[in-house]
């Protein structure tokens, strides 16, 4: 059974392009939905891929109407296939019911985890860089040691509240345990302890 997929980004656009083109296709039953490509909650789509049984292909107009990018493509052609479920695009002429649509989408796959290598290389030559000129990466500390010791200070009041010492300092309470872990227990037992 063909199943079609559509998708238009906003209320003011009109799908009838895709649902002329999918019922031409000889698409049985159509999904549609009003959903940006980056958007990754969409219900119809999630119904269209339930629906689906071993031996269906979903088709949609174009490959972008069913993601907004490569690896949203790939994953979702992938979890299709897994299904044993094939893919058309009608525009680009893909089908992965065929060898040759087999094919285009294992170089897409070569593609994209070429890219996803290239990037992390990139990065990390970035970083090595960085370092090498006497910077580091990442977010700055939340608390300085300044800080800290004023939230260790503000600890010691057992009638300050540790929402309060958060507060004060500009921080979530996970933030100040995640500095002081323990919280004022563990600070209790390391003035027991000296």
């Amino acid at each position: 059974m063909l199943v079609g997929y559509a998708r238009v980004s906003t209320q003011e656009q009109d799908a009838e392009l895709q649902r002329v083109s999918l019922r031409e296709a000889g698409c049985e039953k159509i999904f549609e939905e009003t959903a940006s490509g980056a958007q990754r909650d969409r219900p119809q789509l999630a119904a269209a891929l339930n629906y689906m049984r071993e031996g269906d292909t979903l088709v949609v107009w174009k490959l972008d109407r069913l993601a907004r990018s490569l690896k949203q493509l790939i994953e979702t052609v992938e979890r299709l296939d897994d299904s044993r479920v094939g893919f058309r695009s009608l525009t680009e002429n893909i089908d992965t019911t065929t060898p040759g649509g087999k094919l285009i989408f294992h170089i897409f796959g070569a593609l994209a985890e070429f890219e996803r290598s290239m990037i992390r290389e990139r990065t990390v030559a970035g970083l090595a860089a960085a370092r090498a000129q006497g910077r580091v990466g990442g977010r700055p500390k939340a608390l300085s040691q300044t800080d800290i010791k004023a939230a260790v200070a503000l600890m010691s009041d057992s009638s300050i509240s540790v929402s309060e010492i958060a507060r004060r300092m500009g921080v979530a309470p996970a933030t100040l345990y995640r500095h002081l872990p323990g919280g004022r227990s563990a600070l209790a037992a390391d003035t027991s302890d000296a």
